[in-house]
């Protein structure tokens, strides 16, 4: 019986079914403290666990199936090392490095690269499938006989592999819990302890609340990896209408990221924000026609059944389906989607896209829409590649597009998808997963993350970062994977080289009673209206007109927000507690946004950031800002793009892993 059935039958709403602890305290110790239980903390949690360390993993959801990763994915990122590959770990961190103007994280992209099939070589042995293990698409242009991988994007570089991967979560959440990972589930992160309670002190530790019981979490550890994923709810909020549309987890607040900045890590890239394509506000993932990143190679024809082309990064048609799969340039090799280098791909990386000049010839009359999918024209292993193996285990999409289209009659082998009718000439045909760009402007996503040394260790002693999201210039599922196993390891290490300490009693007390502020007095205010409040303040004053004046104003009018209805908030029960204790965080790291967008005074291409009072790009711009929180004063530095090659680190990034690696 559902919650509304309940109702109509008795007239009564439910009584809340977990029996309540606000006032109980659950005290655990331990050498590594995960803080996020997605794909990159279960690989954290994994890798301290094979280097001898007890771990927690604190985990917002139920670890099964939570973050970003758990509904599955189709590709893997960052498998340069594979038996077919033509691409090395320098090829992929130079090239991430040189497409967006050197604002990624070139150690990161490194790292990925050394390790990236090393990781995905494990996962094979958790129980995924990653390989065409019976010939389904044998003499397939994208398989390799030999290996029997499967590659996407690029055929002849072959660093990207198309795998099974709906099941990638539930596995490797059960390796993680096999070696025995104690798992807090459905447990809010609230804080960082420090040592001494300290601001910018060694972190030893986390704080969390309940979302069943109410009951509050404290763990003292050795070593802290956050990997708790990004914000999607600070400028775009409608999650009755959204949820089930986006390709994204629209639940997630960053709070990984919230509490390092009170605890006074260095951030960076907080100042890039980009428009919220996969919002939710469309349809939902792959459900309409499109030719792009999992249905790259689709054909595409009009309502009258003319071929519509697909064109190299300087608009060359093609005509051939393997000439769809490799670089514009010779000697160079295609990036592919999803890895945050979207901004100011230079050709020689750049996807193919469709016919640049579609629109001019749909205004002439030479092509009319609806335009449509049309999988006929395909070879049955790439037609059943695309509709079968890709969709199938693509996030968010198995159930809602695969599943219910194929009962519902769908048939790629006979029936055409339609694409949106829409005016593309502002939005690529190629790009339109989601159907028609009917976003609000000013709803967007926002970029970077914790400034990390090639340890994944932040600013602060004993706090790593892992995944997209916690990590500047991160990239997505398979990166993630990589960089949560890294972090893992250098955790465990950092556990085994200190002592424990013990938290301060104060910094407990205090974040205790701010937490739970919000069932003990008679506040009007709840965490869904606060929370549209606070994207309607990022929406106004940190969209895409952005100046010094708006600026400080909407991060007055933040402070103002939190000091007033924010200290109005009400709790009814656990749930809502920790939906409160979310909301309040996001009024904290919007002002980190908003700081970092002011600190930069300059508008800077390859960031993707633009400020109206400073128009022009500026070359003096090419850096990175950190910022911080100190004292209640922000903090800002200027620090090279290639930090990672300057001292006291090597020029050289192969040394750079060797040193620091394993130590």
């Amino acid at each position: 019986m559902n919650w509304h059935e309940y109702v109509a039958q008795t007239g009564q709403v439910p009584k809340w079914p977990y029996e309540l602890g606000y006032d109980k305290e659950t005290v655990i110790s331990c050498d590594v403290l995960v803080v996020g239980g997605g794909v990159a903390g279960c690989r954290a949690a994994i890798a301290a666990r094979q280097g001898g360390a007890s771990v927690v993993v604190m985990d917002r959801g139920f670890s099964k199936r939570s973050g970003e990763g758990g509904a599955g994915v189709d590709h893997w990122h960052g498998a340069v090392t594979n038996p077919c590959s033509k691409v090395t770990p320098r090829m992929y961190s130079e090239a991430a490095m040189d497409t967006t103007d050197g604002f990624t994280n070139g150690l990161a992209r490194y790292i990925i690269g050394k390790e990236g099939y090393d990781t995905l070589l494990e996962v094979e042995k958790m129980g995924v499938q990653i390989r065409d293990e019976d010939d389904e698409f044998k003499g397939s242009i994208f398989r390799d006989d030999e290996t029997k991988l499967m590659f996407a994007y690029d055929i002849e570089n072959k660093h990207c592999l198309r795998i099974y991967g709906y099941d990638i979560k539930p596995c490797v959440d059960r390796e993680m819990r096999r070696l025995g990972a104690k798992v807090l589930d459905r447990t809010c992160v609230t804080s960082l302890l420090t040592e001494g309670g300290r601001q910018g002190a060694r972190v030893i530790g986390a704080t969390g609340v309940n979302d069943r019981t109410g009951e509050f979490v404290v763990v003292k550890a050795k070593a802290v990896v956050i990997s708790a994923g990004r914000t999607n709810r600070l400028w775009g909020f409608a999650p009755e209408l959204t949820e089930s549309q986006s390709m994204c987890n629209l639940n997630q607040t960053a709070l990984g990221n919230t509490i390092g900045w009170r605890a006074g890590a260095e951030f960076i890239g907080m100042e890039m924000s980009g428009r919220a394509v996969l919002s939710g506000l469309g349809y939902a993932p792959y459900s309409t026609g499109n030719n792009n990143n999992t249905y790259q190679g689709a054909p595409t024809v009009d309502r009258n059944g003319k071929d519509v082309y697909y064109a190299n990064a300087y608009g060359k048609l093609l005509y051939d389906e393997a000439d769809i799969f490799k670089a514009s340039d010779e000697g160079s090799f295609i990036i592919g989607h999803g890895i945050g280098l979207d901004n100011g791909y230079k050709p020689q990386y750049r996807i193919t896209t469709t016919d640049p000049e579609l629109w001019k010839k749909v205004m002439a009359g030479e092509y009319q829409q609806p335009f449509y999918n049309d999988m006929t024209k395909l070879p049955a292993t790439s037609r059943r590649m695309i509709f079968g193996l890709m969709l199938a285990h693509e996030g968010k999409c198995r159930v809602p597009i695969y599943k219910n289209f194929t009962q519902w009659g769908f048939d790629p082998d006979k029936d055409m998808l339609q694409y949106p009718v829409q005016d593309y000439s502002r939005f690529p045909i190629d790009t339109s997963w989601c159907g028609p760009e009917n976003t609000p402007a000013n709803w967007r996503g926002g970029g970077g993350g914790y400034l990390v040394d090639w340890r994944l260790q932040t600013s602060l002693p004993g706090l790593f970062a892992a995944g997209c999201g916690p990590i500047f210039g991160h990239g997505c599922h398979g990166e993630s994977h990589t960089s949560g196993r890294y972090s893992g390891r250098q955790a465990a290490l950092y556990a085994g080289q200190n002592d424990a300490v013990e938290p301060d009693a104060e910094q407990i007390r205090r974040e205790r009673e701010r937490c739970y502020a919000p069932i003990r007095t008679n506040g009007d205010v709840g965490w869904k209206e606060l929370n549209y409040a606070i994207a309607k303040i990022m929406q106004d004053y940190c969209g895409d007109y952005k100046t010094e004046h708006t600026l400080d104003m909407g991060i007055r009018r933040m402070n103002d927000l939190f000091e007033t209805e924010g200290q109005r908030m009400y709790a009814s029960n656990p749930h809502e507690l920790v939906r409160v204790i979310e909301s309040l965080s996001l009024c904290e790291l919007g002002i980190a946004y908003m700081e970092a967008a002011k600190a930069r005074r300059g508008s800077v291409k390859g960031l993707g950031f633009f400020r109206n009072d400073y128009p022009e790009y500026d070359e003096a711009q090419k850096k990175h800002i950190p910022i911080s929180l100190k004292d209640g004063k922000v903090h800002t530095r200027d620090l090279s793009l290639y930090y990672h090659l300057e001292a006291p680190y090597s020029s050289d990034l192969e040394e750079n892993y060797q040193r620091y690696s394993q130590a």
